[in-house]
């Protein structure tokens, strides 16, 4: 029967093998540990360092950063369709990138930032395809042909990178306003200060996580669930390394961060048809953590055309790309059309009575 043992015997294996039988270990997500796939032994991966892992760091912009890239152990691999460096752990190795399912390639030593922490994977793969199933049940204009499809799509569990920020904004803002309309409209101009605190502003490490993964994953962060980076934990799973600098990340998700700050103005101001926004900020108390997040991303062919459907690691919330049947639309669309004659109607009769 399958049982847990120390820590320490995790650390001393060779290659992530099972210390009973040689087999290839791999992390459950259903178990939280590290589990041989011959024998089924466990090996627990908890440490008494676990709750130090939501620890953030300061970031000082004029001083030279302490986190210096580094060469990585683990094997590295490179697509040759989008260009995404991931690396695989123990039995992990894959022929496809994760990111969009293109052929891989043993690459060169890869270099990159040590990832402070991570969130493990809490789903397994029946769970993300039983969320597949249930989102595209929800897709009324999907083709007939879609279910099936994504059935045999290839399902790919990664841990992608994410940054989290804080940062304490002082602002001083200029906007226009709209009031009236017609004639009557009248444009005026406003300024003001406000202050805005950003806690675990979750923000994207990589080029390769597009919206859609971020987006089906954003809304689940809890820093809590985070553990110390140990390679254990990907196990079984594909991952990308952080390679950007802490400067690095701040601009890359600089745009990002401007439309948080458009859209606080836009309520402080609390007026209609806010536009022309300038603004000013003093940054300061700027704190981060680098980290990896898990999804499971299923690649799937509708004629012809690649897409992708994203479900996260950590609690299932699922987001997609997907075609949409012509015939269904045209028949939504007539429905639509005979409601709407018929209500026509029904008020024209009852205005004539």
């Amino acid at each position: 029967m399958p049982h847990d043992v120390t820590d320490q015997v995790v650390a001393d294996q060779a290659a992530l093998s099972c210390a009973s039988c040689g087999g290839h270990c791999v992390f459950s997500p259903l178990q939280g540990k590290l589990e041989c796939s011959s024998c089924g032994r466990l090996y627990a991966l908890e440490t008494i360092h676990d709750a130090d892992a939501a620890q953030e760091f300061a970031y000082e912009p004029d001083a030279a950063e302490n986190d210096l890239p580094e060469l990585t152990r683990e094997r590295t691999y490179q697509c040759r369709n989008c260009g995404g460096a991931v690396l695989f752990v123990g039995a992990a190795l894959s022929e496809q990138c994760p990111y969009c399912n293109g052929p891989v390639v043993l690459g060169p030593a890869d270099a990159g930032y040590r990832t402070k922490a991570l969130i493990p994977f809490q789903t397994d793969p029946g769970f993300a395809r039983r969320q597949m199933r249930a989102w595209v049940a929800r897709r009324l204009a999907a083709p007939r042909d879609l279910p099936a499809l994504l059935e045999d799509a290839r399902l790919a569990g990664l841990y992608a990178p994410f940054w989290t920020f804080d940062s304490h904004e002082a602002l001083r803002y200029w906007a226009k306003y709209t009031t009236g309309s017609g004639d009557r409209r009248r444009t005026h101009r406003t300024s003001g200060s406000m202050t805005i605190t950003f806690d675990d502003l979750l923000m994207p490490a990589s080029a390769h996580v597009t919206p859609l993964i971020r987006d089906g994953i954003l809304h689940d962060f809890d820093p809590a669930a985070l553990r110390p980076y140990r390679a254990a934990y990907l196990a079984g799973f594909a991952a990308e390394r952080h390679h950007q600098s802490v400067a690095q990340g701040l601009s890359a998700n600089a745009p990002d961060k401007k439309l948080l700050i458009r859209n606080r103005i836009k309520r402080h101001i609390d007026r209609s048809g806010v536009h022309g926004i300038r603004y000013q900020t003093d940054t300061t108390g700027i704190h981060y953590r680098r980290i990896l997040l898990p999804v499971w991303i299923a690649h799937y062919s509708y004629g012809g055309k690649p897409m992708k459907v994203v479900v996260s690691g950590i609690d299932g919330r699922t987001y997609g790309e997907r075609p949409f049947s012509r015939l269904k639309l045209i028949g939504y669309a007539a429905a639509l059309s005979a409601a709407a004659i018929v209500l026509g109607l029904a008020w024209g009769a009852g205005g004539l009575l």
